[in-house]
């Protein structure tokens, strides 16, 4: 990626204007043609949003869209939309018991409302306040009891069993530390208490030190920096076994949404960090080794990020992905989403914006100059998404990003030229993560209350 150091946030201003006006017209589009009876909006098949049978973790970005919608904009429709949807239709997420991403779901919903209320954003009443309280208190402690032991620890599996350790889950981790903040605890046999603080701790290290690679030659593909989707662990005495990848290549590649998780997790957590008693995971880790560990692992996934994809800063699906041979000096170009071998993947740049921000913000004290470089490569990342061609202008398309794609070793994402890789398309993830990325930069451009997730604590 190329940065160009005189791009400002005041260059964001027109981009993220324009941007707000074509989400409120998204949203609305989805809020009048797709009927949910059929399951949650995952991504779009000729500009249209369908269903995916997989597992039901979109449409907490569905609804929660709406109400980043209206902190943006301040649009009481959209704060109806969400707020009513989530009351109506996000219970039986708080207590699935078969997925790994309650902090999808259920923090971008009932989270986003508690914190409109916390930030004073709107007016809630006792019970209402209460009541998305106990749902979070709730959602941590129902994610936390997906738990695999290992000998340095343990991680919340995946939703393909017990063996499976999934990137993805470091952000989705962000349930039990609200569920923590909010007073909360998982009760086990005998009434056991298992704080969730220390479990979401104990996956962090879990990722950091399985999922994400540092260069030290623990396998013949040890790039610093790189991720490995799925991570094996045997079950019967919980010893790492080997990478692997279920949206990847291989799990010797890098998945770049993957990677993107790891980046966007990676930097919610170390933000919020100043915020949790240290003595409530004092004896799992200290502070200063954790902040260690994670920034290690921060500063190495940004730069792998930084050194693998294109100029404009839009990844390609997979760093290993076997086409990409044939498309020349493809990372000294623009990225190219109408080329004829490898998909790009506009959500996993989405994501990874909102991370390289975040990091950067937090390293701003302590190495300045590595805080401007990573911010500025966030807020490109975003002028980028925010323009065309991946800014869906069409107003007949219901996706708000461009150049999404779900599954490809699975085939699922639509191709409108057959002679193409998959093109043209929108996931539910990318738009959400859109919104959060300019929802950050809008509030960072005016000067208004940082915005994180975390404000839904309060103080």
């Amino acid at each position: 990626m190329q940065l160009n150091p005189n791009f400002s946030i005041n260059d964001l201003e027109a981009p993220l204007k324009r941007f707000w006006e074509l989400s409120g017209e998204k949203i609305n589009l989805i809020e009048t043609a797709f009927d949910t009876a059929n399951g949650a909006p995952v991504f779009t098949e000729k500009g249209k949003y369908v269903t995916r049978g997989w597992t039901e973790w979109t449409q907490g970005f569905q609804y929660g869209s709406a109400i980043l919608q209206f902190d943006a904009t301040g649009d009481e429709q959209f704060l109806k939309i969400g707020r009513d949807n989530t009351l109506n239709k996000m219970a039986p997420h708080l207590t699935h018991t078969g997925v790994h991403d309650h902090g999808f779901n259920n923090v971008s919903t009932y989270g986003n409302l508690l914190r409109l209320i916390e930030e004073g954003k709107i007016e809630g009443a006792a019970w209402e306040k209460n009541f998305y309280q106990l749902a979070l208190k709730v959602s941590g402690a129902v994610q936390a009891m997906r738990w695999t032991t290992t000998p340095d620890g343990g991680f919340i599996y995946s939703f393909n069993g017990p063996h499976s350790l999934f990137v993805d889950t470091i952000r989705s981790c962000r349930a039990l530390v609200v569920s923590h903040a909010l007073g909360h605890v998982l009760q086990g046999e005998n009434d056991k208490r298992i704080s969730l603080i220390q479990r979401a701790v104990q996956h962090f290290l879990s990722t950091v030190r399985y999922s994400i690679f540092y260069g030290n030659g623990r396998d013949s593909y040890d790039v610093a920096g790189r991720t490995a989707h799925e991570t094996i662990f045997n079950t019967n005495d919980g010893n790492y076994r080997c990478p692997n990848s279920q949206q990847g290549y291989t799990g010797f590649s890098t998945w770049t949404r993957g990677l993107a998780w790891a980046i966007c997790g990676l930097g919610e957590t170390l933000e919020i960090l100043d915020q949790i008693d240290e003595k409530d995971y004092a004896e799992i880790i200290s502070k200063e080794d954790l902040i260690k560990e994670l920034s290690e692992a921060a500063k190495a996934t940004l730069e792998f990020y930084l050194e693998n994809t294109p100029t404009d800063g839009i990844t390609y699906w997979d760093t290993g992905a076997p086409n990409l041979s044939k498309m020349g000096d493809y990372l000294n170009e623009k990225s190219d989403p109408f080329n004829a071998y490898e998909p790009i993947d506009s959500s996993a740049a989405c994501i990874s914006a909102q991370g390289f921000i975040r990091i950067g913000n937090w390293l701003k004290d302590s190495d300045p100059e590595s805080s401007e470089k990573y911010i500025q490569a966030g807020m490109q990342i975003a002028n980028t998404l925010f323009s065309e061609p991946y800014l869906s202008t069409d107003p007949s398309h219901q996706g708000l990003i461009l150049h999404s794609i779900y599954h490809q070793p699975n085939g699922w994402d639509y191709r409108p030229d057959p002679n193409k890789a998959p093109y043209g398309e929108s996931s539910m993830w990318g738009d959400y993560h859109a919104r959060e990325l300019a929802l950050l930069l809008q509030r960072m451009q005016k000067g208004e209350d940082y915005y994180s997730y975390f404000n839904c604590v309060g103080k």
